[in-house]
């Protein structure tokens, strides 16, 4: 089967299509060859796959060809089973018949042969060539039609269908399709049942010895190259990846050994996307393939099918597999293939993947994330072309060109040198290029960075090339070890440049240098005499340049390598490629890395602005990931090209983000230097000062500990810990710290400013700012900003509260914990006054005032004292003050209080102290600051009223107003005395006694017993030693006596809120000529002479002016007033009040009637008794208003004579509301006492109210 190889693969190259033949019975194909093309190619066929599942085709591509073709005709019948899938699918019998007997004898014979084979599939159309208007013609059609159906169709299939050539009918197209396409799908569902049949029992032989992989490959391919020609490139595909496997699985398993591949010239190029790259029969051994050339062959027939199914991003994906796991099999090789073949072969397949899918990619064409993935892959094959590219040009000596970046040490570094068999030998005439090379080797400088800094440079290679090359040599004398390192350059080149310095510490740089030189020009061509004698560095260059050119065919590589600018130029492409791709890609910070390459190159030529550019990003990137190491590297390059721009704002902040870094990335001498230029430009008169972000170099944080806590409106100062990155110290001319409410974010902020210079010391510095008063709330430390000379810096990174012992501790993470709490405004302490209980007025007492501070400390406060009217200080007796302890306050308190004792707040001889007032206000003592005290103030109440008894008559009492006075308090306190307390106590007065009459008894002889009660009104025990009574005009003291009373019951002791009775006997006096000639007495005065026994603390007590006890055996008494109104009785009553009869018509609900009475006066009064005012009497009438409605006035004054039998008529107007039996209205007179006025005639109790009359207004006439 192997034989047929070419066979087929020319089988394969002029066959893309399914064929159906055409059996042209009856000469009629160029009559219907044009309407049959014309359905060519079938739309929406739909065929089985491997899994019999309907799969619908757009666009199915097929031929029909005519069975006498040459095509069709010239084939062996040994090839059919091999090559089935060419074999047509279907065979069309094109018959027409105008005769049934001609039916009979000639065409039906004829048509049983041609069907007869029933591996085929057929189906007859019958063309009718019979005219419309003929109708015997078109009969006959009709009948030849009947019978050729009944001959060659049954009822599982129809196989015949009619075409009138005049006027076909509409459905004649759509079954000819359907039956075309019913033959293919049977025809291919027996085809792949074959292959398959075929396939699986090679499989079964595939691991014994007469296996035989050729064979298997082209049943395998037939299969899948049946699937492509019917458009089932599912299928397809699944066979070529059937087939790799295969491949794979067994191609290692034969012992016998095989040629690899890869040695003829041009395969350095890759063929993934060329399968006719190279004929099967060139790369057929014994019974398999050379497995170079056969799995390029299969990757490229899959990505062929996959570029059909339009999956460009499943070619790449496969593609980057592909190119790794085969760079890996060219590395088992590589002693075989030609010099660096495994480098250029990546190189090539990368371009030509990236240039076929790219093209074949259409923008929308994926969805979003599907999309992002293929341009992933890209930038993965363009950095794989990269890495391999730089290391074909280090191998050629550009090495010097490439910049020793992070990412280029890392991926050269990890990428091994080639490993030929042997290393390519130098050319006999390369002498001026080995000069050439050690020209440019020996003129190398590292290129000092920005800043002086010196940095050991990265390796490029994973070990030393020099050891490399000549360890690969054929012949190597172990004594010449020496001279291969002496023509090592001093210069570092890689990770193994300080070895050559170790091997031969005596030899000076210089020494090295002339030996190399004169050693070159000393035997410029004769290098076959020195055959083991090391190559050195030039000589390795040159030789790896020339196995190059021999290597590699691909013209526009090899241009890419003959000079340093064309490598740039490639170098670039390659980048920008691969970074474009990353930025549109998922990978976005490989984009960004990258970048940073390309800005090498920008800035090696001068474009510095999109150097600049480049590099903020790669900063940018590598600060976010916080990888120091790598920022360290790049940070210099980005500051050097700002410094070129006269970017000051950016030059400072990369200084500022240099000095952040880690202190063991740079010395001491490379930060010193990075501060000078903050300094050295902070002072300088910049054009465009703007705010310099310090955060990554100055952090602060609180003190460790609970937060400061102030009460609402309280000053103090804060302390806060700030951390100096920089080496040296530094004056901030200027600094403020803000502090952010935490419950509220559209507070603002506070800004907490330094009224001088702030040297900060490398690392932990405490300073402390003074607070103003704050709002109510938790603050946490906001931005530090400040000033060093014309710099404005700020800086918004917090440090933990409790750091590190060292002092470089920097940590930039925003605590949680508030630095200050200002607590809402509460009651910070209380006056109170320290009785309840009333004081006596008109003598001097002690007012207790309780000063109680509530966690607060009232240290040098001062107390404003002003009395209202009716109250005064007295002033000549001294303030005291004394510690007070409130029985009613919780035992926690009272243990604070105790605690407050111990600690030496209030001693016990500073328990109290005597005070002075001065202009109104007073200082508390230094104990007095955190306990409670009480303040006890000399005041006097002063009133000139004098005090009035009550009688049974006469029933009043004293208001309580008429003893309040006030006294109004303004406490000074806190740090500043910035808070203030006021408020205004009210203190009760009163007089010591209430005094009430009543007639006890008369007597026969009109000898009146009054009864005296006293009451005491104070909180305190009142002893009488004396009391007479002055009585008024028209009584008397009977038997002439001195106004005593009867009993001596003095002294009387009086206990709190008592009484106790006094008798007096009186009579009525009768008057005479020369009692009217005496002054008027109207009221009768009560004297009380008593003393006083009461506690300050309680109430009423002794006065303060006799306190102090005389002599002793003397007593001081004081002396109580009042006085007291005795009235004569009332004999007959003197206004007489009747009710006027109602009108006659009765009331009625809702009508007006007038209510009247009759104010008659019945006798004169006594002018003593009356007024000037006693003419106008006041009257009032009351009535229930649900009841009635009053429409005059209910209240007001009339006009009485004083003469005896005057009257007078009062008339109101009122209007019932309710029907029934009510209350009528009844005349008050309130200013006359019920005992003298006489109802005559009496008011009714009831009046009957009628229900309202019937209204006729919305009644409708019959």
């Amino acid at each position: 089967m192997a034989t047929f190889l070419a066979q087929f693969q020319t089988i394969k190259n002029s066959c893309d299509h399914l064929v159906i033949a055409v059996e042209d019975v009856s000469d009629l194909w160029p009559i219907v060859k044009n309407g049959f093309e014309e359905r060519l190619p079938f739309k929406r066929a739909c065929l089985n796959n491997k899994t019999r599942n309907p799969v619908f085709v757009e666009k199915l591509t097929a031929e029909f060809i005519l069975t006498r073709d040459s095509r069709l005709r010239s084939r062996f019948p040994q090839e059919q089973p091999l090559f089935w899938f060419r074999e047509p699918y279907a065979i069309v019998v094109l018959v027409t018949c105008e005769d049934l007997d001609e039916f009979k004898t000639i065409l039906k014979p004829r048509l049983k042969l041609i069907v007869q084979n029933d591996e085929r599939e057929w189906f007859i159309v019958f063309v009718s060539k019979a005219h419309p208007n003929d109708d015997q013609a078109t009969k006959l059609a009709k009948k030849v039609y009947a019978k050729l159906e009944v001959e060659f169709s049954s009822k599982k299939r129809e196989r015949c269908c009619k075409l009138d050539i005049h006027c076909p009918e509409a459905n004649f197209w759509e079954d000819l399709e359907s039956k075309i396409m019913e033959s293919i799908r049977n025809t291919m569902d027996r085809r792949v049942q074959f292959y398959e049949d075929e396939i699986r029992k090679l499989s079964e032989l595939r691991f014994m010895p007469v296996w035989n992989f050729c064979n298997f490959f082209i049943l395998k391919e037939s299969l899948a190259f049946l699937f492509e020609m019917a458009h089932l490139y599912e299928d397809a595909l699944r066979e070529y990846d059937e087939l790799e496997l295969c491949y794979l699985e067994t191609v290692n398993m034969i012992v016998k050994h095989r040629d690899f591949g890869g040695v003829d010239r041009g395969d350095d190029q890759a063929a993934l996307l060329n399968p006719e790259n190279k004929p099967l029969t060139q790369i057929v051994q014994d019974e398999s393939f050379r497995e170079f050339e056969f799995r390029q062959y299969m990757f490229s027939c899959q990505s062929k099918l996959l570029f059909k199914l339009n999956r460009p991003l499943e070619v790449a994906s496969r593609g980057y597999s592909f190119i790794i796991s085969f760079s890996k099999a060219l590395a088992l090789h590589e002693s075989i293939l030609p010099f660096c073949m495994r480098e250029v072969w990546v190189i090539t397949a990368c371009l030509d993947l990236i240039n076929a899918t790219a093209s074949h990619y259409k923008d929308g064409l994926l969805a979003p994330d599907i999309e992002k993935e293929f341009y992933r892959l890209l930038g993965d094959l363009y950095s794989l072309c990269r890495v391999k590219f730089m290391r074909l040009a280090y191998l050629i000596g550009y090495g010097i060109e490439i910049e020793r970046s992070p990412v280029n040490s890392a991926s050269l570094s990890m990428l091994p040198w080639p490993k030929p068999a042997v290393w390519p030998a130098v050319p006999p005439d390369a002498s001026s290029e080995i000069f050439a090379k050690e020209k440019i080797i020996l003129q190398e400088t590292l290129r000092v960075k920005h800043f002086g800094i010196q940095r050991k440079s990265l390796p490029l290679e994973p070990s030393l090339l020099l050891r490399e090359a000549n360890r690969r040599r054929a012949s190597l004398s172990a004594g010449n070890m020496f001279e291969m390192f002496e023509g090592r350059p001093i210069i570092s080149d890689g990770s193994g440049s300080d070895a050559s310095i170790k091997m031969s510490p005596l030899s000076p740089p210089q020494k090295v240098r002339t030996s190399s030189i004169s050693r070159t020009n000393s035997s410029p061509g004769n290098f076959e005499s020195s055959i083991d004698r090391p190559m050195r560095l030039a000589e390795i260059y040159v030789a790896a340049d020339h196995a190059l050119q021999h290597t590699i065919s691909n013209p526009d590589l090899l241009k890419s390598l003959s000079s340093i600018e064309e490598f740039e130029i490639k170098y670039l492409d390659l980048t920008k490629g691969a970074a474009d791709n990353y930025h549109r890609s998922w990978w976005k910070r490989h984009g960004v890395v990258l970048d940073g390459e390309i800005a090498a190159v920008c800035f090696k030529h001068g474009n510095i602005d999109l150097a600049a550019k480049s590099y903020e990003k790669v900063c940018a990137l590598y600060a976010g990931e916080g990888w120091q190491d790598l920022l360290a590297e790049v940070l210099p390059n980005l500051a050097e090209c700002q410094k070129i721009l006269n970017d000051q704002a950016g030059y400072l902040s990369s200084c500022v983000r240099l000095l952040s870094l880690d202190k063991g990335l740079f010395s001491t001498k490379e930060r010193q230097s990075f501060q000078s230029e903050v300094i050295h430009l902070a002072h300088s008169e910049m054009k465009h000062p703007v705010p310099l972000d310090v955060s990554s170099l100055i952090t602060f944080s609180g003190n460790p500990g609970p937060p400061l806590e102030l009460c609402d409106g309280d000053p103090g100062s804060l302390s806060v810990t700030v951390w100096s990155g920089f080496p040296d110290d530094i004056t901030l001319d200027s600094l403020s710290l803000t502090l952010m409410a935490t419950y509220n974010g559209d507070e603002g902020v506070k800004a907490l400013k330094s009224s001088f210079a702030i040297v900060l010391k490398p690392g932990r510095n405490t300073i402390t700012l003074d607070l103003p008063p704050q709002r109510p709330g938790s603050y946490v430390l906001g931005v530090l900003t400040g000033q060093i000379g014309h710099l404005r810096f700020r800086s918004h990174s917090f440090s933990k509260g409790a750091p590190a012992d060292s002092d470089d501790f920097m940590i930039y993470e925003k605590p949680t914990r508030p630095i200050l709490k200002v607590f809402k405004p509460r009651a910070l302490v209380d006056l109170a006054a320290a009785i309840s209980s009333a004081l006596l007025i008109n003598e001097p007492q002690w007012v207790g005032i309780i000063i109680r501070p509530m966690n607060y400390s009232l240290k040098g406060a001062v107390l404003h004292i002003d009395t209202g009217p009716g109250l005064k200080i007295e002033e000549s007796h001294v303030i005291e003050m004394e510690s007070y302890v409130d029985v009613s306050q919780s035992p926690a308190d009272m243990a604070r209080s105790d605690v407050a004792h111990k600690d030496g707040s209030l001693a016990v001889d500073k328990d109290f102290e005597q005070l002075r007032l001065h202009d109104g206000r007073i200082e508390f003592p230094g104990w007095a600051n955190n306990v409670t005290s009480i303040l006890w103030i000399p005041v006097c109440a002063i009133s000139d009223r004098l005090a009035r008894g009550s009688s049974s008559v006469t029933p009043q009492r004293q208001s309580i107003v008429d003893g309040m006075r006030t006294i109004a308090l303004k406490l000074e306190f806190g740090v500043s005395h910035n808070q203030i307390f006021e408020r205004t106590l009210a203190v009760h007065f009163t007089e010591p006694f209430h005094v009430s009459t009543r007639i006890a008894d008369k007597c026969n002889d009109g000898t009146l017993l009054l009864q005296v009660i006293v009451q005491s009104e104070v909180k305190a025990t009142l002893t009488i030693y004396d009391a007479w009574l002055d009585l008024q005009d028209g009584f008397v003291h009977t038997r002439k006596g001195d106004g005593r009373p009867t009993s001596g019951l003095t002294p009387l002791i009086i206990s709190p809120h008592s009484r106790a009775g006094i008798l007096f006997s009186i009579c009525l006096e009768m008057s005479n000529a020369e009692d009217e000639a005496k002054a008027p007495r109207p009221d009768s005065i009560l004297n009380l002479r008593y003393g006083i026994s009461g506690d300050r603390t309680i109430g009423a007590h002794l006065p303060v002016a006799v306190e102090s006890p005389g002599p002793e055996g003397v007593r001081q008494d004081l002396i109580f007033r009042s006085a007291l109104v005795l009235q004569r009785p009332v004999l007959d009553p003197f206004l007489a009040v009747g009710f006027l009869p109602l009108p006659s018509g009765g009331l009625r609900v809702g009508q007006l009637v007038s209510m009247k009475w009759r104010v008659e006066r019945l006798r004169d009064f006594e002018e003593e008794e009356v007024s000037k005012h006693n003419d106008e009497v006041m009257y009032e009438v009351n009535a229930n208003s649900d009841n009635w409605m009053i429409a005059g006035r209910k209240r007001g004054h009339v006009s009485v004579s004083t003469k005896q039998g005057s009257r007078i008529v009062i008339s109101i107007l009122c209007m019932p509301l309710v029907a029934g039996y009510v209350r009528p209205p009844q005349l008050g007179l309130p200013d006359v006492e019920e005992a003298n006025i006489s109802c005559n005639p009496a008011g009714p109790h009831l009046v009957c109210v009628l229900p309202p009359p019937l209204s006729s207004s919305f009644c409708i006439p019959a």
